[in-house]
């Protein structure tokens, strides 16, 4: 499904134009529901709450849709430099750096990237809730992904629960992993010793990891990882259970003597585009302490 290439935003509304088909239909509303039903892809519970509010107008053979009402950010702006790695009306993917989380925990004076995002929106005069659609662990960099609308946030939402969204990781973790490792396929459930890390649980959720081996160092190796499933920690838990912690993980009982935080870096976000239907694939650098790591261990 593709959604049509004329379109314009003017404002709050979206502008498309459907063509004589439905201009000419002797039930033109009734065409006009199945048209953004079938061949738009609209979502449904956004269609029924713009028929219901009267937000789907024609203007002679343009019909026009509220897609981008005003809404309040939900969340403090705090203005921080954000480094945005792709934008338009219906999304926003910008890169997370360790050591940041993503939404606030409670903690008094925190910094997230939601505070800088609403800080983005409020800058270039959009009035956008926040909205991150995935997320990354603290001391895990990467792209992260945002919806600034209705449809793009049940678009997104729907494809993360149907494991559209592909992530893909690069780790540096300890020992020397074999080049046949190609899948981790174990459960992932509490750690009833420890409250904050998860462990490989007969009982857990499913859990799988895709692997694929770069490099091989002294006693480290570079691989890169895409996730199929989205559990907690779970790149860290896979690797740690094989005895390849990452490096720098305290947690999972990683060395720290070459970096300080756990060396996992969200290389590449791909994603269909909520609207267009468009495949979209967004690569974000590696930081720059991820680079010394290499480094190092190719000396």
């Amino acid at each position: 499904m593709r959604n049509p290439d004329n379109w314009t935003r003017r404002g709050e509304w979206l502008e498309l134009i459907p063509g004589k088909t439905i201009l000419d239909a002797d039930d033109r509303d009734a065409e006009t529901i199945r048209w953004l039903t079938n061949t738009v892809g609209m979502p449904e519970k956004l269609l029924r709450r713009l028929t219901h509010e009267k937000k789907i107008q024609w203007n002679g053979a343009r019909l026009l849709l509220a897609l981008f009402p005003a809404r309040p950010l939900g969340i403090d702006s705090i203005w921080q430099e954000l480094e945005v790695l792709y934008e338009d009306d219906f999304c926003l993917v910008v890169h997370k750096p360790a050591g940041m989380t993503i939404h606030p925990d409670g903690r008094k004076g925190e910094v997230t990237l939601d505070h800088i995002v609403a800080a983005h929106y409020e800058g270039m005069g959009q009035e956008v809730a926040v909205r991150h659609i995935h997320r990354l662990d603290q001391n895990t960099s990467g792209p992260v992904l945002y919806a600034k609308n209705e449809w793009a946030q049940l678009k997104l939402d729907e494809d993360m629960r149907l494991k559209k969204i592909e992530r893909k990781y690069i780790a540096f973790v300890e020992g020397n992993v074999r080049s046949s490792l190609s899948e981790i396929d174990l459960p992932i459930g509490k750690d009833r010793h420890h409250a904050q890390r998860r462990r490989v649980s007969p009982t857990g959720q499913s859990a799988i990891t895709r692997v694929r081996v770069e490099e091989i160092y002294t006693g480290a190796s570079l691989v890169h990882l895409e996730l199929d499933t989205g559990r907690t920690h779970q790149i860290r838990v896979h690797l740690s259970h094989l005895g390849h912690p990452l490096l720098g993980d305290l947690l999972y009982e990683g060395s720290i003597g070459l970096i300080n935080r756990q060396a996992l870096h969200g290389e590449r976000l791909c994603f269909t585009h909520p609207f267009t239907r468009e495949y979209i694939e967004i690569e974000d650098p590696w930081p720059s302490d991820l680079i010394d790591l290499q480094n190092i261990l190719r000396t």
